[in-house]
């Protein structure tokens, strides 16, 4: 089983920036990054393939966020710039369990790192 640690969520302000890490206990194929809001459904932000060559953003992040991965540390991360408050959330990073893309399911969780915005 894959075990995913999210790191890098803090406490920012608007218009700062901010990059996540997710650690994986081993290789993984596609990686996603979610965000869920106080009161809201968990949503996708993005996604990257098995080897970095194909990534998706969402289009609440598209154009400010960059998605990439280290194959051999096991890593991928997640920068967002121009940081707004509606960015708030529990993000986590979920890995699917086979080679489809774009991915379809994702199997495997992290239990999320939390980043909050102040205007």
């Amino acid at each position: 089983q894959v075990q995913l640690v999210e790191s890098g969520g803090r406490l920012v302000q608007a218009g700062d920036s901010l990059r996540l890490s997710c650690a994986a206990s081993e290789p993984t194929f596609a990686v996603g990054w979610f965000r869920q809001a106080p009161g809201k459904e968990r949503e996708f932000v993005a996604a990257i393939s098995r080897y970095g060559g194909s990534t998706s953003y969402a289009d609440s992040v598209k154009g400010r966020s960059t998605i990439s991965r280290d194959i051999v540390k096991n890593t991928v991360s997640v920068q967002i710039n121009s940081l707004k408050p509606e960015d708030t959330a529990v993000y986590f990073c979920a890995a699917t369990g086979g080679l489809r893309w774009p991915p379809g399911t994702f199997d495997y969780w992290g239990k999320g790192t939390q980043v909050t915005v102040s205007s």
